[in-house]
């Protein structure tokens, strides 16, 4: 990627305060980008100050709500670019509140894909949506030509949100692209619970002295991406014209258990603990089993691949908690 593709842009980044919103911007601003962020900064979604401290100083801060259609429709004008990254993404709160969710992973994208269309139909955007889209997996690794089956609300809402993106690319002109992603960790992201992924509360447990939690007999599969890696995709995608209109995956050659996973932390954090617990049945009903993303279509065609084992990322991201855990826990 050209290096200067974002140099004096304007980028539009919904929930820019939160993990990968934030890691975008700091390395949009590296590039010389003017970059706007949005976040409503409710309390339960992960958006942080503290996320964008090494460039509070040199990013325009816009504490809205993407279901507030009047501000999306002063927020992207102008703008060259929009990374649309915010989102409910807690899957039990989608079944507990599907009306929320419905509205913040739905409703709101609809409201500013119209109001790009009315008030900025050149802009660029990155949609961000899940590999919750595909449901319980019927191969591995999964290809964007899985059936999509989604077991939960967030599912079909993403879904929803998903194909609103394509039509407005296709019928309207609206650039997009869409993004799916697979379990992203690394260095900002929520760690007070496991609304975002399992992975932050098992951060957060193991640097404290406590023991990690695996539902079940910890065999499902999983695959993970590093923060750097997937902004790596992000970029990738905005700045290239032959995305736009395409869904692509995310994942990589890695696939872990659970308890593999678990392996890895207490080879990085010697003498912690891990226990197994009974699936809470709100968890079993809308758990996917086994999962790992086929992302050889996006290798292909932006030569994108996850440069980041696990091991070493993971490594990072328990440093960076040890410095900073006053500011998450």
């Amino acid at each position: 990627m050209d290096n200067k593709v974002f140099q004096g842009k304007r980028v539009l980044i919904t929930g820019g305060l939160g993990f990968i919103g934030s890691n975008l911007a700091i390395r949009l601003v590296e590039l010389g980008a003017d970059v706007t962020l949005v976040d409503s900064l409710i309390p339960t979604y992960g958006g942080n100050l503290w996320n964008i401290e090494p460039i509070k100083d040199k990013v325009r801060i816009n504490i809205s709500d993407v279901r507030d259609p009047f501000s999306m429709k002063y927020l992207v004008s102008g703008q060259d670019f929009l990374f649309n990254l915010a989102g409910q993404t807690c899957h039990v709160d989608s079944m507990e509140n599907p009306e929320t969710d419905l509205a913040i992973n739905t409703q709101a994208q609809l409201h500013i894909l119209e109001a790009c269309r009315h008030h900025n139909p050149d802009i660029k955007i990155v949609f961000t949506s899940t590999r919750q889209v595909y449901g319980r997996p019927l191969r591995i690794p999964i290809d964007e030509d899985h059936p999509l089956v989604p077991v939960d609300i967030n599912g079909v809402h993403k879904l929803a949100a998903e194909q609103y993106h394509r039509l407005y690319n296709n019928i309207y002109g609206i650039h997009s692209v869409i993004l799916r992603l697979t379990n992203t960790y690394g260095q900002r992201m929520r760690v007070v619970d496991a609304r975002q992924t399992f992975l932050g509360i098992w951060i957060r447990r193991i640097l404290e002295g406590q023991p990690i939690l695996i539902y079940g007999d910890g065999t499902q599969l999983r695959d993970y991406n590093y923060i750097d890696d997937v902004v790596d995709a992000l970029l990738l995608t905005a700045a290239a014209n032959r995305s736009w209109g395409q869904v692509l995956n995310l994942g990589s050659t890695e696939v872990f258990s659970l308890t593999e996973t678990a392996q890895v932390f207490l080879k990085l954090i010697p003498g912690g603990e891990v226990k197994y617990v009974p699936f809470p049945k709100d968890r079993l009903a809308i758990d996917i089993g086994d999962y790992q993303g086929d992302f050889s279509k996006i290798s292909k065609e932006l030569n994108w691949e996850p440069k980041t084992n696990f091991e070493d990322g993971l490594r990072k991201t328990l440093d960076y908690y040890r410095e900073n855990h006053i500011r998450y826990w």
